[in-house]
């Protein structure tokens, strides 16, 4: 049947059109040309469901928008554009079919669907902005939303395409066109919301440019010498790009957790990329991380003392990137950390690297007297960095979690690596692989290192009992004694 046979009759009343087109639309979603029998296209019922099409769509950007966000007219003319493309393809169709009653028969059709869909995404929207909705959900959102915008479009074309009896090949090619143009639309408009934050260019105190060398002439000169005949951990830890939190939380946490349960407290170095930070805490570049290492250098006894250095940041094969505009920075490729740590003459090293494709790092890090361990493998991305975390995936799997429980690196580490792949499961992510290697001189002395690391967490009680091979009680009393002390960790 041709278009220029189709005749549709308006319902006396408004409230049975709007019914019918919204009946017309569920049809025309799952490819049904019933749509053609049920659809009212007034002009009334064009009008209504263009204000009802827009105001949906205002609700679900303002709803996607972060705070401090303000209407932008760019966003407007964007979404402006595929209804007045839609209502004059049904001008020129009309114009074709010598049928006057098609002008408003696709626009009505995709614009109620529009509706339709504009109300779900933002049913969504904010229910996920409540933490409503399952952690693994949100990876999806953007693909549901952009397969919801690609449904009502293609869903009308293959309807019209078979009213009008296309050769199936002909269909075929205009869907995966209409694909191809509409997915390239979307991501190009989608930094074009209705509702935009606007950038905020970041901005250089001057107070900040005179204190940040005091920051970390004050920070190095914090850094305790080591004891001679005993065996000092020292901590080093670098958080590399400022414009997200959770980087500067993962490493201050990290550094919390060393200074107060492992004993580094005089013996740790923590340097900060954050926007926010500049007047608290030194920055992290090539130079101050070079500094740094030199100082703990200075301070160690090489011998028997270990620095544990961890890195987080966005990473690229190789790369650690080093980002707090407006400074203009260099990234921290392995090579040159390599040299550095070289450099500043520290023999024992346990280095941890969470960022992305960061088992890059291993091979140009690994030494007989190092210890590299990293959130991913050389081809795989790692997750977790938002700026809703306090860390990332592996952070929180290795050092908020995995270190607590167990009294080896190798024990952490393959715990952790478990709870990270039973996360990236759940989210539906890539596995990222985390990665260990051990130089075969510290696979010798580590167990001695981690005596001493891991012991300062155990209760003084039971490492005198333990030192003195005392037995404290009869074997039936001594066992819940014990349980009692490990139970105030």
């Amino acid at each position: 049947m041709s278009l220029a046979s189709l005749k549709t009759v308006s319902l006396q009343r408004f409230s049975l059109n709007f019914a019918a087109n919204i009946i017309a639309t569920l049809w025309m979603l799952v490819g049904s040309t019933r749509a053609f029998s049920w659809v009212k296209p007034t002009f009334i019922q064009f009008a209504v469901f263009a204000l009802l099409a827009l105001g949906s769509n205002v609700l679900f950007s303002w709803l996607a928008a972060e705070n401090g966000s303000v209407f932008n007219e760019q966003g407007l003319v964007s979404y402006l554009i595929w209804p007045m493309i839609i209502l004059l393809s049904g001008i020129i169709l009309a114009r074709r079919a010598s049928n006057q009653t098609l002008v408003f028969v696709p626009v009505v059709l995709w614009l109620v669907a529009d509706t339709l869909s504009a109300l779900l995404q933002s049913l969504v929207q904010f229910l996920g902005s409540h933490g409503w909705l399952p952690d693994w959900s949100y990876s999806f959102l953007p693909i549901l939303f952009l397969l919801l915008f690609l449904w009502q479009t293609l869903a009308l074309l293959w309807i019209f395409s078979r009213r009008l009896r296309i050769p199936w090949w002909e269909r075929i090619l205009v869907l995966l066109g209409a694909v191809a143009l509409l997915t390239i639309w979307q991501r190009n408009v989608a930094d074009q919301p209705i509702f935009k934050q606007i950038p905020i260019e970041p901005v250089l105190e001057e107070a900040a440019l005179y204190k940040q060398p005091r920051l970390l002439e004050n920070a190095l000169n914090s850094i305790d010498p080591g004891i001679t005949g005993k065996t000092d951990w020292y901590f080093m830890g670098v958080a590399g790009f400022s414009e997200q939190n959770v980087f500067r939380s993962e490493i201050n946490k990290v550094r919390e957790l060393f200074d107060v349960r492992f004993g580094t407290s005089g013996r740790s170095l923590a340097l900060i990329n954050n926007t926010y930070s500049w007047l608290d805490e030194p920055v992290a570049t090539k130079t101050s991380i070079l500094r740094g290492l030199k100082k703990i250098g200075q301070q160690m006894n090489t011998d028997e003392d270990v620095l544990f250095m961890t890195l987080s940041s966005h990473g690229t094969e190789d790369l650690i990137q080093l980002a707090n505009p407006p400074l203009a920075m260099e990234n921290l490729d392995a090579a040159w950390l390599r040299e550095a740590l070289d450099t500043s003459g520290i023999r024992w090293r346990v280095i941890v690297v969470s960022a992305c494709y960061s088992g890059s790092f291993i091979d140009e890090l690994a030494s007989p007297t190092t210890v590299v361990i990293t959130a991913s493998d050389a081809d795989k991305m790692s997750f977790g960095c938002t700026n809703t975390a306090e860390m990332t995936y592996f952070g929180q799997a290795f050092f908020a979690e995995s270190l607590r429980s167990n009294t080896s690196f190798a024990a952490a580490f393959k715990d952790a690596r478990r709870r990270v792949s039973k996360r990236e499961n759940l989210m539906g992510f890539e596995p990222s692989e985390p990665q260990m290697a051990i130089g075969s001189l510290m696979e010798t002395a580590l167990p001695a290192f981690e005596q001493v690391l891991f012991d300062k967490t155990r209760p003084p009680v039971a490492r005198i009992i333990e030192g003195a091979g005392i037995d404290a009680a009869p074997k039936n009393a001594a066992r819940p004694a014990v349980a009692a002390i490990d139970g105030m960790r």
